[in-house]
């Protein structure tokens, strides 16, 4: 596990590198939380590594802030992270991501294709990586914001799956209505929703975890990457 500098039009910037015990296979794009690239993003590049994968954290609050590590832990922290998603540019995250494949794709550790994983912010980036980048698989968790996107829907051409929880404060029902709507009928995607579930229901240590509901949301990304991105 080490950190990499990941290169733009606009400079570099830095990421967490996991690779698996054989040092090789198909990429994935961890994208974080409104927390930064922080333990519990990690954590997952980790676990995706056990499961074979080539995982890359890149730091979207670069041009805000760079290495910006937080935890959900205490009110700073959460007006914190609050301010920095206030300032990010998706536009601008949605270059870095593909900025990020590219890289990944270069690394002799990939074997090829390269997916995304989002949530929270990084749900949201993890749609917009569907619709904008040329990654091979994206997978959102309760991402913020999708039903003003829906408009882009029609520029999805790899699978979306979107983890979505029932009782998210963040996505309340008009809007989890409206992204059922707009991507129900859509061939490439695939939406779950856990009726019980508040955000951020898959962040372990979270006041709204739920093993249960993590769990099978984890299977069905396992499921969908080992589909999507092996040859």
């Amino acid at each position: 596990m080490t950190k990499i500098d990941i290169q733009t039009t606009d400079g570099s910037y830095g990421g967490y590198l996991a690779l698996p015990e054989g040092q090789s296979g198909p990429g994935v794009i961890v994208i974080q939380e409104i927390f930064g690239v922080n333990a519990n993003i990690r954590a997952i590049a980790d676990w995706l590594a056990e499961h074979g994968y080539v995982a890359l954290c890149p730091d979207l609050f670069w041009r805000i802030e760079p290495n910006v590590d937080l935890t959900d832990q205490t009110e700073a922290e959460w007006e914190k992270a609050f301010e920095l998603m206030n300032k990010f540019d998706a536009d601008l995250g949605a270059k870095d991501i593909q900025a990020a494949i590219n890289h990944l794709r270069t690394l002799p550790n990939c074997t090829g294709k390269v997916g995304v994983i989002g949530y929270c912010l990084g749900g949201k980036m993890a749609y917009l990586s569907a619709t904008r980048t040329d990654s091979d698989a994206s997978i959102g968790y309760y991402g913020v914001g999708i039903q003003d996107m829906l408009d882009e829907a029609d520029n999805i051409s790899a699978p979306l799956m979107l983890h979505v929880a029932g009782k998210d404060q963040f996505v309340p029902p008009e809007a989890q209505t409206a992204i059922e709507g707009g991507l129900g009928g859509h061939s490439k995607v695939t939406i779950h929703i856990y009726p019980d579930d508040d955000h951020a229901f898959a962040r372990e240590g979270g006041e709204h975890y739920s093993a249960r509901s993590a769990s099978t949301a984890n299977q069905r990304t396992l499921d969908l990457l080992n589909s999507g991105l092996h040859d």
